[in-house]
Parts: structure tokens; sequence; C-alpha cells
């Protein structure tokens, strides 16, 4: 697939304010500075069409990008970021909650780990949450370039294992780095294949 076009279509923090044109979703979400705007500026080609910034937690709505006037690419808050204070982070979860669990035009939700450390707990614990409602869902590595392609690889693969303990069968998982451009095509090529089954 190639993204043509990519404009801002509006943000919600419930699915009742979504754009009011419905169409395919596909949503990212991560842990706060996982990478998630410079990977969706990859994606689309646009270097400026999500915000990126050094300060975690920056992202407190639920962003809809119009791609190809055929499908929605949804930026989603991040999650697990601990200096907010607990009333904030309790609405900040229940803002995801409400789109992930209730928005019936949602196709895939990619969850975003960083590829350099363990899977995080918080990230186990959200990604459980998503097999017990039966949200679909991908999972992509970020920051590949960011360590030798060995210990990437070797990373990804006790990332794996981790999952495996929970799991019979893994998502579809991609390897990714925003600067280098990886797994763009691999990424695009399979919305498009989930595009062509709607």
């Amino acid at each position: 697939m190639k993204i043509t076009e990519a404009k801002f279509a509006g943000s919600c923090t419930r699915v009742s304010g979504k754009p009011k044109r419905r169409l395919p979703e596909f949503a990212f979400i991560g842990r706060s500075n996982v990478g998630k705007s410079s990977l969706i500026n990859m994606l689309t080609g646009n270097g400026r069409l999500a915000k990126t910034s050094s300060t975690p937690g920056k992202t407190k709505l639920i962003n809809h990008f119009l791609i190809n006037d055929s499908w929605y690419l949804v930026d989603l808050p991040g999650y697990g970021y601990a200096r907010m204070g607990q009333k904030a982070r309790e609405e900040l979860q229940q803002v995801i909650s409400d789109f992930v669990l209730s928005s019936e035009e949602l196709v895939c939700l990619f969850v975003l780990v960083d590829s350099r450390y363990d899977i995080t707990r918080i990230d186990l614990d959200f990604i459980a949450e998503l097999g017990e409602n039966g949200v679909p869902f991908a999972i992509i590595f970020t920051k590949c370039d960011k360590q030798g392609p060995v210990a990437t690889a070797a990373q990804i693969e006790k990332d794996r294992a981790i999952l495996m303990q929970d799991w019979e069968e893994l998502p579809p998982m991609f390897a990714s780095s925003s600067s280098k451009k990886t797994g763009k095509n691999e990424i695009l090529d399979y919305i498009e294949s989930l595009l062509t089954e709607q």
C-alpha cells in the first residue's frame, strides 16, 4: 500500500466524539515515549502529522487521521506514564478503554513495544486485556536501529518467549525503525490485507 494522502480528521476523548464519517480504523498505542508519533509520521510520509515530543504522556486525546480518503489511522494516548497523578492516569485509562473496547470500526490495534528492553508487565497486562475482550491486535517493535541487528533480534526473540508463556498463538509482529523506515512496507501491506477483508 502507498499512502498518498493523510490529513487530520479530528480529536475526541470518547467514541461518541469520533468523526461522523465511519470508516475502518487502525489504531496505534504503546507506553509513553515508545516512538509512536515518529512511527505514524514515518508510515504516512508526513513528518509533522503526529506531534512528536520528548515529554512522555503528551498525547491525551484520540486523534483520527484520514488516510487515502478510505480509512483512519488512530493515534491513541500512551499508557503507563508513572509521573502522571493517579486521577489523571485513571481518566486517561478510561479514554483508552472506551475506544479500544467500544469502537465498532476498529479493525486492528497495533501495540508498540521498545525493541531494546524486555517487554514490561504493563505491556503484558494490556495485551492480556485485549485477548480477554477479543480485540484484534498486532505488535510493532520500535527503535530497531538503536542497537545492532543481532542484539535486536535476540531481544525480540526473548520477548516472543515471554509472550508464549501466556499465549498459545502469537499475533502478527513487526520490527520497525522510524529513522530508517524499516517495517514501513510490511505494516502498510498488513493493513491493506485487512482492508481487503472488510
